[in-house]
């Protein structure tokens, strides 16, 4: 894919990208997905939406030469890791700590669930700097992943998504330059919380058209499936079930591509982000759910996708912000 210029759609052709907009990232992650692997894709959006677009907009010259440049051209793959054993959704609970040690950090810490942590190049790391500064006192570093003490502990099992590894990391003693620090120190929280956006929002258009994927499976088996004489799709209870998903997924689809066109503009349309990455992670699991349903035991089946799809989509209602933090998000928004 780096060598198609695929990682870099959206990245400056200085950086070694193809120099597009964010619609090109979009587009991407869209047929991705309608190639039928959530692990694929939820890797590829780890590396290009989740990552480099940090280094982007909160880099030094230096970081985005090193970085970008390797990681747009496939030289190189690139994780996140923000979860702890003890701290998901609560990123104020962060444990991982970096202390100056004169020029330079040591990080100590764990971090679990994180994709592409088995074959990462390097790790954009959420660490406490400063137990007594509230928000002002986290700290990004990009840290290479041959660095002594980074340990990869062990690949986790899951339920879905079997294409991507997803690795439980620690760091011993884990010493970095000053120049690690994406940035500057201090501003980490405020930097995950950007990045937070842009990855609700691709998770969003992706975790659509895998519904779609499976939408299309499922309708082409309806359409060859016969029973009592024809084929099941002519019956009214099969039918108005791919009405109730069409309609679904056409009003999840406008709601992300206004908002894509908006953050695409320079808005930071939070309240509509959460809202898609809601609507679209509900709607992708209700519709894969459906077409496991119209299967039938066939549906159950490893042999057939949307079994596959089924175990895969049930993340996007976890992964960046859960449904009831996306509701919270929401509901905070109108001051109550």
């Amino acid at each position: 894919m780096g060598e198609l210029g695929l990682l870099g759609l959206s990245v400056p052709e200085a950086y070694g990208g193809q120099g597009g907009d964010y619609f090109c990232n979009i587009v991407l992650a869209e047929e991705i997905a309608r190639g039928g692997s959530g692990g694929l894709l939820m890797g590829l959006s780890v590396h290009t939406d989740m990552v480099i677009p940090p280094i982007l907009k909160f880099g030094t010259e230096e970081q985005k030469r090193t970085w970008v440049t390797s990681g747009a051209t496939g030289r190189q793959m690139f994780c996140l890791a923000m979860t702890e054993p003890d701290a998901g959704s609560d990123l104020a609970g962060t444990s991982t700590r970096a202390v100056r040690d004169g020029d330079g950090w040591v990080i100590n810490g764990s971090k679990t669930f994180i994709t592409n942590g088995h074959r990462a190049a390097m790790v954009m790391l959420l660490t406490r700097t400063d137990p007594d500064a509230g928000h002002e006192g986290f700290t990004v570093f990009l840290v290479p992943m041959d660095a002594p003490g980074v340990i990869r502990e062990r690949r986790l099992r899951k339920m879905g998504m079997h294409a991507s590894d997803t690795a439980l990391l620690a760091f011993q003693d884990v010493r970095v330059p000053g120049s690690a620090v994406l940035g500057e120190a201090g501003k980490g929280f405020y930097q995950i919380m950007w990045e937070l956006q842009a990855e609700r929002l691709i998770g969003a258009a992706g975790c659509l058209a895998y519904a779609e994927y499976a939408f299309d499976r499922a309708l082409g088996y309806a359409r060859e499936r016969a029973a009592f004489g024809r084929p099941i799709g002519s019956f009214q209870a099969i039918r108005h079930k791919f009405a109730a998903m069409a309609t679904r997924i056409e009003a999840a689809r406008q709601l992300i591509y206004a908002t894509a066109w908006s953050y695409a503009g320079g808005d930071y349309p939070v309240r509509e982000i959460s809202m898609a990455k809601l609507l679209a992670a509900q709607t992708a699991w209700e519709v894969a759910d459906q077409c496991v349903q119209i299967y039938g035991g066939a549906g159950y089946m490893r042999e057939h996708p949307v079994e596959r799809v089924l175990r895969d989509i049930r993340l996007y209602r976890i992964g960046a912000g859960t449904d009831e933090i996306m509701l919270d998000v929401i509901g905070r928004s109108f001051g109550i």
